[in-house]
């Protein structure tokens, strides 16, 4: 199942004061569903860099929440610090991790940006996705000339912020202006050669980075750099858009490193730089023997490299999440300087709540046992999800070993992508298992409510109406979803392994067995349902689908039983 997450990296003009950035933390935390992952003060810069992650609308009320206790802490007037700076809180991105797209974030960033303007009534920029001219997009264009800058700038129709603009007063001057905007997720990595030298390090950066290297007259090292007509420098760009780089020399180590600040993933993601560093790396005689990545990485960075990795093998990518990653970790050496652990550097697995118990992640002996305990649930709605969870995996299983067979290496992309669709499909069932339990638990809630007075008896109604409407459509998901499983086990029956063509079979006795199952479901749920024409209308939706499987599974048998 895919999860909204957004990552926000709010920089406030405080590095020195504990309790004050205590404070503005505190005030983003108490946004219930915000993870914190990091708070980073600097004395000399009298900054500190925050970051916390969560779902899009938890994350842009915390953003909130802190610019507003910054701006009620932090007073500008008497701010002083290394880095540049305009506002208590200086600069505020929205980051989209998992889930979410940046054109989305970038929507975020504005309405954000608006209600800061409206509400605290401090001057706002827009910048990077979120910009709403071209060169607003460059941060430093914003914040020109800091926040000293900021009497000339405010009431300017073309200087001034893109939301709160006015005349320079003593609220300004207080809180200075905030930049709030969205870009792409920022991967630092840094890439292990195998020398010691940092001008082949360098070197290696400068073939790559976007901006690439001065353009020297002779086309030599030591030759004075050339200029164009308005004196600005040439330059020969390197290879990856998205990209700045240098080389140096890590002690801790003993070797040389090519540093790279990945700024457009979308771009250039990870797996390409590292194809790319290795390419160039060879060129000059040198090997690129790991790759360490500093901070966090979203989950699809590293999938998206696995997959990158395994089509490069001519091997089926629909496997498991985890051996996806085990794949991109092994490919590009992120375990040569250190253990690498999923769980602590990306991003998705560090705000898991690990905590939660989860009816999947028992054994097949404690699941089963977990069901025969006198607790009502899991019950056949779960049992339900997981049998269109096994037919899923069968199929799943059927494409993955055909693919890896020889004689169909001229077709291991045709079974690798019914592999992938049948993960998905393996995926979105078990997610059923766990919430088809949470329905029946919402209902058990509800009775539990107090019924003494008239509005207690009147919520408890509505609680109860709306916890048993969604008790009768997760069942029908599971019927929707454990239906889509035909298309992929039909075509394993006919054109996979013929060796294999019974566990295509089984799948589909599990399919149709799944639909049947989470049927009773939804019509038992269904009749307690106060609103008649929707209980119909669901009922009349499941009755359909199941009158699908039965034909669908007949169908499937009989290639099965024409192949045996």
């Amino acid at each position: 199942m895919n999860t909204r997450i957004i990552e926000c990296v709010p920089n406030f003009s405080e590095g020195r004061d504990k309790e004050k950035i205590k404070a503005i933390t505190d005030a983003i935390c108490a946004v219930k569903g915000i993870s914190l992952l990091d708070v980073d003060p600097g004395e000399a810069t009298n900054r500190t860099v925050v970051t916390f992650v969560g779902a899009p609308e938890d994350v842009v009320e915390g953003a909130f929440q802190g610019i507003k206790k910054a701006a009620e802490l932090i007073d500008m007037r008497g701010h002083h610090g290394a880095h540049p700076r305009m506002g208590a809180t200086d600069v505020c991105p929205l980051i989209p991790v998992s889930g979410v797209t940046l054109e989305e974030c970038a929507e975020m960033a504005r309405k954000l940006a608006e209600r800061v303007a409206t509400e605290l009534n401090i001057p706002t920029y827009c910048y990077e996705a979120a910009a709403f001219t071209p060169e607003r997009k460059n941060l430093a264009v914003c914040r020109e000339g800091e926040y000293e800058a900021l009497p000339a700038k405010m009431g300017d129709e073309k200087k001034g912020p893109d939301f709160g603009n006015r005349p320079f007063d003593e609220e300004v001057a207080k809180t200075g202006a905030t930049t709030i905007g969205a870009r792409d997720f920022l991967i630092a990595v840094n890439y292990n050669l195998n020398t010691t030298s940092t001008r082949r390090a360098n070197a290696i950066a400068f073939d790559v980075r976007e901006k690439g290297r001065p353009m020297r007259e002779g086309g030599k090292v030591t030759g004075k750099p050339m200029k164009d007509e308005n004196g600005n420098p040439i330059t020969i760009p390197g290879t990856l858009k998205g990209t700045k780089a240098i080389g140096w020399y890590i002690d801790e180590y003993g070797i040389a490193q090519v540093s790279m600040n990945i700024t457009d993933i979308a771009t250039t993601p990870l797996h390409v730089a590292f194809d790319e560093v290795c390419r160039a790396a060879n060129e000059r005689g040198v090997r690129v023997t790991g790759t360490e990545i500093v901070g966090l990485v979203p989950k699809r960075t590293l999938i998206d490299a696995g997959k990158y990795f395994l089509k490069k093998q001519q091997r089926s990518a629909g496997i498991p999440d985890s051996e996806i990653i085990r794949i991109a970790i092994k490919s590009m050496g992120l375990d040569q300087l250190g253990e690498f652990d999923p769980q602590q550097k990306v991003i998705e697995y560090l705000i898991e709540d690990k905590s939660a118990k989860k009816l999947i992640d028992l054994t097949a002996r404690g699941f089963a046992e977990e069901t025969a305990s006198e607790s009502p649930a899991p019950g056949g709605g779960s049992i339900s999800a997981y049998m269109g969870a096994l037919a899923a995996a069968l199929a799943t299983m059927v494409a993955n070993l055909t693919a890896h067979k020889a004689a169909y290496d001229d077709r291991w992309e045709e079974f690798s992508n019914v592999a992938e669709k049948g993960q998905d499909l393996m995926e979105r069932m078990l997610h059923l298992v766990d919430e088809d339990t949470a329905a029946f638990n919402r209902i058990m809630d509800v009775f539990a409510m107090p019924k003494k007075t008239d509005a207690e008896k009147a919520a408890r109604k509505v609680a109860l109406e709306e916890a048993t409407l969604y008790a009768t459509q997760v069942p029908l998901r599971t019927m929707e979803t454990a239906a889509e499983t035909f298309g992929v086990i039909r075509e394993m029956a006919a054109n996979g392994n013929p060796s294999s063509v019974t566990d295509a079979g089984v799948g589909a006795l599990a399919a149709r067995a799944a639909v049947r199952g989470a049927f009773l479901n939804v019509k038992i749920n269904a009749a307690g349902l106060k609103d008649r024409t929707k209980a119909d209308e669901l009922v009349a939706r499941g009755a359909a689908i199941e009158a699908d499987a039965a034909r669908q599974e007949e169908e499937i048998l009989a290639i099965v039983n024409s192949k045996i």
